[in-house]
């Protein structure tokens, strides 16, 4: 007897831990550090154990750190000039100091003990992790609000696997959108609030500001959740005046401040459609202003009057934009060049359609658009069901909106799946109930695997990549076996520039960045559509005969040209005009002009000094 005493004491010991543990994962806050921790965790083991550099794969993320390196070295707060990027006179960014501002104090920090290089990776790291923690929580928040304990744990599910699978959290992924997946989440989940209370839409009211003052790609997102704040007002009045003032008042400071605080005074009365300017802060400043005036005023009319309020706003904000930015409710990249949108915006992947994606590969198709899809049934169908209508109404609004934006360009497919993970919870929750209440269901139990798996953007991806490996035949394999990779943007790709006198440089648009990072040279192009110019003076001087081209070489400055065989818009340059100068390059025929650098024999790249010709 006295020996079975211990033992029980200890099982009892045990169990009494377990339930206070699971007592603890019941609550929010501690939930969210656990999954949060470890979703840091296997991401920083995995994501950094076969990377080959500090900087994330993207352009951007590679001129966000160029941006933020010429911040550190004194250029101004308000001075967004590239000034090494493009024509004499450089290239006015349209990025956003809010993003810069974090990552250069964490470089500055990490500076105090350790070499530049050093603080950089530390920084670059440091930064999207970080960015971990407020993303989970917004979801967690929007989960347990529409589905309680269990909805918070399904999002979290969920929301883990799309960020690891996005890469947008990354180490070295340091271009703003991951911080705009960080707003959406925040703004869904402040609108999910079922107690209406004025807190959560003052929240949402400024992270809609700032997803606007960070970059435009969120603007119809957050248009879309103005409009969902205004209907609700108008149909609801008195029950919902508290949240709209919230939100209407919140938005306007907000947008305010950010205006004046990030906007030099010398562009306040330009209009630009690619970031905040006077033309979105002025639509937000009056639409919002309008919104509070309306739920200060009106909330007590009956709901008719309030709609006619609501109309007043519309044909305000839409009047405002037609007299103040009318170009900004068309297509921001409307005015590109034709050439440039031939040869290098329709070879951008984020920025294809899905027209385009399924012309030249249909596979990840599934990845980017099935689970909004299924998302936008089930909200659908619980709304005909009369289920939890006005949660589903919402979500069908906002998931519907960044899933037509994912449809003309695919980049909005991270703010669709992420949106689409609240619909489905809900849907999981329902199954997964029918499937417990009878254990020996073999189909319940199959259709929630499903369900689940189905939710999961990553799982059409990866179905994607199995049908596309099963349609290769064995010559296309045999074609595309692996051989060595020759680069042309690595560090010890671009030494010969480094070594230079600082100059500027003709390269292909995707040697730009990089470029830019590793040497102090100026380069007329990189991809960016402000840098029009640039990149233009580089494909007329890929296009033109090697003796017509000189003229472009000396006419821009150039001291030197970077050549990259295996480049794309290289290639299609050279298969435009045969005769070209890139097509002469690739032949090895070189002009008397170009002067010839050293190349090792593991570098894809050739760089040529120009030497201006007698006349």
């Amino acid at each position: 007897m006295n020996a079975v005493q211990p033992i029980a004491n200890a099982s009892s010991v045990t169990a009494a831990r377990r339930s206070r543990l699971a007592g603890l994962l019941t609550r929010l806050w501690p939930a969210v550090i656990a999954y949060s921790l470890i979703l840091a965790a296997v991401i920083l083991v995995t994501k950094l154990s076969g990377a080959t550099d500090y900087v994330g794969t993207d352009n951007d993320d590679g001129m966000r750190l160029v941006e933020v390196r010429d911040f550190l070295a004194g250029q101004g707060w308000f001075d967004l000039m590239q000034y090494r990027l493009g024509l004499a006179g450089g290239t006015l960014m349209h990025w956003s100091r809010l993003i810069d501002l974090p990552i250069a104090s964490l470089i500055r920090f990490f500076g105090l003990f350790a070499p530049r290089e050093t603080a950089e990776a530390l920084a670059l790291a440091v930064w999207p992790i970080s960015l971990i923690f407020p993303a989970m929580l917004a979801m967690a928040v929007a989960g347990r609000r529409i589905g309680g304990v269990a909805g918070m744990h399904i999002a979290l599910g969920l929301t883990a696997p799309a960020i690891y699978t996005g890469n947008r959290f990354a180490p070295g992924a340091i271009d703003h959108h991951n911080v705009q997946l960080v707003l959406v989440a925040t703004m869904v989940a402040m609108l999910m609030d079922p107690a209406r209370r004025g807190w959560s839409y003052a929240v949402a009211g400024i992270a809609a500001a700032v997803a606007i003052a960070i970059g435009a790609e969120t603007t119809p997102f957050v248009a879309a959740v103005c409009v969902t704040v205004a209907l609700l007002w108008a149909w609801e009045g008195e029950n919902f005046a508290v949240a709209a003032r919230a939100f209407g008042l919140s938005l306007t400071i907000a947008i305010n401040i950010l205006f004046f605080a990030t906007v030099p005074p010398r562009l306040y009365s330009m209009v630009t459609c690619d970031n905040l300017s006077l033309g979105y802060y002025s639509l937000a400043a009056i639409g919002s202003g309008l919104l509070l005036c309306s739920a200060v005023f009106a909330s007590g009319l009956r709901r008719p009057w309030r709609f006619a309020a609501l109309a007043f706003v519309g044909v305000g904000v839409f009047g405002s934009a037609m007299v103040i930015a009318p170009q900004c409710l068309s297509d921001p990249l409307g005015g590109l060049d034709p050439m440039l949108v031939e040869l290098w915006l329709r070879h951008i992947s984020e920025a294809q359609s899905v027209l385009a994606l399924a012309r030249t590969d249909p596979f990840p198709i599934g990845g980017f658009y099935a689970a909004g899809l299924l998302g936008i049934a089930v909200c659908i169908f619980r709304i005909v069901q009369r289920d939890r209508v006005q949660i589903h109404l919402v979500l069908l609004f906002l998931l519907a909106t960044s899933w037509v934006i994912a449809l003309v360009q695919v980049r909005g497919a991270a703010f669709s799946n992420l949106i689409s993970i609240l619909p489905l919870a809900l849907l999981i929750i329902d199954v997964r109930r029918i499937s417990n209440s009878d254990s020996e269901n073999v189909a319940a139990a199959f259709v929630y695997v499903m369900i689940v798996l189905a939710s999961v953007p990553a799982v059409w991806a990866v179905g994607g990549g199995l049908v596309s490996l099963q349609m290769e035949n064995a010559t296309q394999k045999k074609a595309a076996e692996p051989t060595k990779t020759l680069s042309c943007t690595s560090k010890e790709a671009l030494a010969p520039l480094a070594e230079l006198p600082a100059g500027l440089v003709s390269a292909p648009s995707e040697m730009g960045v990089p470029i830019l990072r590793f040497t102090q040279n100026r380069v007329l192009s990189a991809p960016y559509h402000r840098d029009q110019g640039g990149m233009l003076t580089e494909m007329h001087i890929g296009l033109a005969k090697p003796q017509e081209a000189e003229a472009f070489l000396k006419g821009a400055g150039v001291t030197a040209l970077a050549f990259c065989p295996k480049d794309l818009q290289t290639r299609e340059l050279a298969k435009l005009k045969p005769d070209g100068l890139y097509a002469e390059l690739g032949k090895g025929k070189i002009p008397p002009y170009l002067e010839p650098l050293a190349k090792g024999s593991d570098i894809g790249a050739q760089f040529f000094r120009y030497r201006p010709t007698a006349n």
